[in-house]
Formats: C-alpha cells, sequence, structure tokens
C-alpha cells in the first residue's frame, strides 16, 4: 500500500531579505536559530517558530521514512501568498518561492513532490505563473480561501479554477489570514475556529453561489484540514435551503449533492470525525493530509487512517495512496 500525504508545508530558508527585494511593505523574513530551530518574523518580529524540516529535504526524508510515507506533496506556508501586495511584487515572490519549492524536491523527487503558489490578487498572471510552474514539475497549485473581501464565487477566481480545469491542475484550498482576530487573540483560538470557519465558507461559496454550475467535473478540488466544518454542518445547510429561498436563491441543488465536486484531507485527528467524512464523502474523495511539519499537524503519520477500528482495508488504501495518486496524476 503506498502512501502519499498530500497536506504538508515547507518555508525557505533564504528569504530574509524579501522586503528589500520586493518592498512595499511588511513581508515575511525568517531567522535560523540554534540547533534544528528557525524563526518566521514579521516587521522586525517573531511570528512563528519553526524546525528544520521546514527547508531541509534531508530531514524531511527521515521523518517520511521514520513514518513509512513513500511519497509528500509539499507547498509554501500561507503567509507566503503575498495576496494583498501589489501584483507584480507577489508574482516575483510566487516565482521564488516555486523555484525553491522545485530546488528541495530534487533531493530526493521520487519521493517530494510540489504544489506552487500564485498571484491571485491578477487573475492573467496566476494562470500565467500556474502554467509555467506545472512546467517545472509541480503537480498542482495552492491557493487561499480568499483574497481579501473575495470569496471563491468572485468571478476572477472562478476564471482561475476554469483554467485549472483546462490544464488538468489539481487546486489545494488552505485557509489562511482568517477571520476576526480581534476576538480570538490568545490560545490559538484563531487556528482552532476561525480556521475551520473559513474553509466551510470556502465550499459554501461555491456552492450556494451555483459556482459549481459554472466548472467543469473535470476540475479536481480539495480543501485541507477534513474541509473545516462542512461535513458536521451539512445537515444544517441541506435544512436551510430547503426551508429559506434566499439560501436556495443561485443553488439549483441541495447543497449535500455537491460533495462528489471536490476532495478533502484527512487531518482531522479523530477517528469519529473521519468516520463522518467517509459517510459525508465517500472514501474516494478523502486524502491523507498530515499538515506537516506544524505542532497543529498529524505527529505519528499515517495512524489515524492506519489504526482506524471500522474503515475496511480497502478504504484505507485510498484514503492512504490511490486516491492522491489519481488526482495529482502520480506515476506507479
Amino acid at each position: 500500500m503506498k502512501i502519499i500525504d498530500i497536506h504538508s508545508h515547507f518555508y525557505p530558508d533564504n528569504i530574509k531579505d524579501m522586503e528589500s527585494r520586493f518592498g512595499d511593505g511588511i513581508w515575511p523574513g525568517f531567522l535560523r536559530l540554534p540547533g534544528e530551530k528557525g524563526m518566521i518574523t514579521m516587521d522586525g518580529e517573531n511570528y512563528r517558530p519553526i524546525y528544520e524540516a521546514c527547508w531541509n529535504a534531508e530531514r524531511r526524508i527521515e521523518d517520511l521514512d521514520k513514518y513509512m510515507v513513500d511519497i509528500q506533496i509539499i507547498c509554501a506556508t500561507p503567509i507566503l501568498f503575498a495576496y494583498e501586495k501589489p501584483a507584480e511584487a507577489a508574482l516575483e515572490c510566487a516565482k521564488v518561492i516555486n523555484d525553491a519549492a522545485i530546488e528541495l524536491c530534487a533531493y530526493n523527487p521520487s519521493r517530494l513532490r510540489a504544489m506552487c503558489q500564485v498571484p491571485l490578487q491578477n487573475i492573467d498572471m496566476a494562470c500565467a505563473e500556474v502554467e509555467r510552474s506545472m512546467a517545472c514539475g509541480h503537480v498542482g497549485v495552492q491557493i487561499g480561501n480568499h483574497v481579501k473581501n473575495k470569496n471563491l464565487d468572485d468571478e476572477g477566481l472562478i476564471t482561475f479554477l476554469q483554467h485549472c480545469a483546462s490544464i488538468n491542475t489539481p487546486v489545494l484550498i488552505h485557509p489562511w489570514d482568517l477571520m476576526a482576530p480581534e476576538r480570538m487573540p490568545k490560545y490559538m483560538l484563531q487556528w482552532l475556529v476561525a480556521m475551520p470557519a473559513e474553509t466551510q465558507l470556502s465550499i459554501l461559496s461555491l456552492i450556494l453561489s451555483g459556482a459549481f454550475e459554472r466548472l467543469p467535473r473535470s476540475l479536481k478540488l480539495c480543501f485541507a484540514h477534513g474541509g473545516g466544518s462542512f461535513a458536521y454542518l451539512m445537515g444544517r445547510v441541506d435544512n436551510a435551503w430547503r426551508e429559506r429561498d434566499i439560501v436556495r436563491k443561485d443553488c439549483p441543488n441541495l447543497p449535500s449533492s455537491y460533495v462528489d465536486r471536490f476532495s478533502i484531507d484527512s487531518a482531522v485527528f479523530s477517528e469519529d470525525a473521519l468516520d463522518l467524512l467517509v459517510k459525508c464523502s465517500g472514501a474516494d474523495k478523502v486524502m491523507f493530509g498530515t499538515d506537516y511539519p506544524f505542532p497543529l499537524g498529524e505527529i505519528d503519520m499515517g495512524s489515524l487512517v492506519q489504526n482506524h477500528p471500522i474503515l475496511s482495508q480497502e478504504q484505507k488504501s485510498s484514503i492512504l495512496g490511490s486516491n492522491a495518486a489519481s488526482f495529482f496524476n502520480l506515476a506507479d
């Protein structure tokens, strides 16, 4: 059984000069610390500690070997998206990050693959960069779940998704720039409350707006973190659609009928939650994802799926590897 982790992050260790390179405001930076540690910085202040696996491919492979993960797909830490910057600067940033991802994967291209990022504030630039990156060896694109106040039903973002479908580029949608930070300053509540809510918002933006009626079925979409709170609250959404015309105004079909239009990862950390995802979407729509190497990721990589008491061996095999191999067009 091949094991493929579709949700992991990296952070290059050579981007501390981004502010001087790109200008136009505050950019994330990096400080190397003693041992295997590093620090993401923002405006000269410590922002988030990370460790060597974020930038060191050899260290990453050691962990993959430890947990018998065959392939890991990496994508940028979302703080690097730069959607709030001028488009030209965000494009140059994306090129730097995307080329760094390919360089990291070159250490062992049979074990490491990468998704690119794009400057979504300019759709023409985003379409051009996703094409360039796919030609350079990326296997998909990671995008944020919104661009400023534009949700995924924005006309430009729909155009980008249509373009991804036309060039057979899988899309991972990851929450970022989380809502209401002033109300969640402590206890990592932004990660625990806002992040699942942002993901549900992005899914419902596509469903209730009727965007899925305009997107081809060939489009490969995956939402991170098990789709956030979507599966648990799907019954509430269906009930609202049945009872209120303002909910179904632009959505011609029952919201739950769209679960076959997207995949989700398995990063939910609970046997009951994973069981709900499979019941909601089907085992063929769930892919193994860890959120490695962050501490809120799955530390014992693969154990949730492998040790699940209800899933069949066929379902486990699909979730751990075969779904991802098909989704990301990975050759055997």
